[in-house]
């Protein structure tokens, strides 16, 4: 799913655009004990019970595409009778009114997902009348293509609401807060099936985590049934791997600066399309040669790239470039420059040694004082 279809999910949790058919959902404590369980259809709800549920459906489609949002598949395998896919077409398909169903559905989420305390497993049907759309994006509210009929889970934390003192309006006094339990917003959710190309695509899902660094694989694997990507940290970390491991001594700053600004012209020209933007092996090797890698270590660049991706990997490229920064550490010093100014970094040669050389352009300042650079005055008296 693309930013643009998420967002048009997302505007349907509004009490304009509401078409949520039923609610359901089932308490979970520490111990892995069903509490208690709800379900009824969605517009029964009060209005200010409706308004919290929105906000935690709108979260559960939240983040970033590649970090805590992600479009994963299912394998073949998952699609045959008992497999998980299969499961969850046959519970979207009761639109949440088969009892047995609920339960097993229930049941599957506490045996695979671990969570130290207690938490609020929620699921809600809706059926999307899918309007349709002009060549040049404009809806058409009285022509629709399809309905998408999906459902949206979300695992959200329950815990004790903070202990403090509160105001007493019937007595005029302040005591001690009574603690309650509070839902809190989701920890991992996924929508079934995707929204791709705003149509159903029954062979995806969209998978949320709030950390985008745990995302829970055992529960991906035992419920969904789906291969996981690896994370956005460990696709930043195996991308700076796969540069010092091909590159080898010869890993300069010069080259590193050619990548990053390679990069940077890749992002411009791929600024405006809908979907992020995918580096695959053979991408990132034209990336590496084009950016002034020696022809003896793109010899092993294969292998480099086999070893610490993986061949079949595929690296979105906004997890392992950031646009707004170029940053150069040794042990004592950290300078984060303009990325767009690379240029003013270079290395140089000084005394026999090793130096990292900055040019000095315009306004300096340290620790907030504008200070002016050696020399610069003898210079400009000697203009006069």
């Amino acid at each position: 799913m693309t930013k643009q279809e998420i967002s048009e999910i997302k505007k349907l949790f509004t009490p304009k655009n509401c078409s949520i058919t039923r609610i359901c959902g089932c308490y979970v404590d520490g111990e892995k004990n069903k509490k208690t369980e709800l379900k009824q259809a969605f517009l029964a709800l009060p209005e200010e019970e409706m308004f919290k549920y929105f906000e935690i459906l709108r979260k559960s489609l939240s983040g970033t595409i590649g970090k805590n949002l992600l479009n994963l598949e299912f394998p073949l395998k998952s699609e045959t009778e008992g497999g998980t896919q299969e499961f969850l077409l046959r519970l979207r398909d009761s639109r949440l009114k088969d009892d047995a169903l609920l339960e097993q559905f229930y049941d599957r989420i506490i045996e695979s997902y671990e969570y130290v305390g207690n938490y609020l497993i929620l699921l809600i049907h809706d059926a999307y009348d899918v309007p349709g759309r002009t060549r040049d994006g404009i809806e058409m509210e009285d022509a629709s293509d399809e309905v998408y009929d999906y459902i949206l889970t979300c695992i959200c934390p329950v815990d004790l609401s903070k202990p403090g003192l509160s105001y007493n309006a019937v007595e005029n006094t302040f005591q001690n807060r009574i603690r309650d339990w509070v839902v809190g917003m989701p920890d991992a959710a996924f929508l079934f099936p995707a929204f791709n190309d705003r149509s159903t695509d029954l062979h995806s899902t969209l998978y949320y985590s709030k950390d985008a660094e745990e995302l829970k694989e055992n529960f991906v694997d035992l419920m969904l049934g789906c291969p996981l990507p690896l994370s956005a940290g460990g696709q930043k970390e195996t991308f700076q791997s796969l540069v010092e491991e091909t590159l080898g001594d010869t890993c300069a700053i010069e080259v590193v600066k050619n990548i990053h600004e390679k990069m940077s012209e890749i992002a411009q020209e791929h600024k405006e399309d809908p979907e992020p933007v995918m580096l695959d092996k053979n991408e990132v090797k034209t990336i590496f040669a084009s950016s002034g890698v020696a022809n003896d270590r793109m010899d092993v660049f294969d292998q480099c790239f086999d070893e610490t991706a993986g061949e079949n990997t595929a690296l979105m490229m906004s997890n392992v470039y950031n646009p707004r920064s170029f940053e150069v550490k040794t042990p004592d010093v950290v300078i984060k420059v303009n990325p767009e100014r690379t240029d003013l970094v270079n290395t140089k040669l000084i005394d026999g040694r090793q130096c990292l050389v900055i040019e000095l352009d315009g306004n300096i300042e340290v620790n907030g004082i504008t200070v002016r650079a050696a020399g610069s005055g003898d210079r400009e008296e000697s203009e006069e």
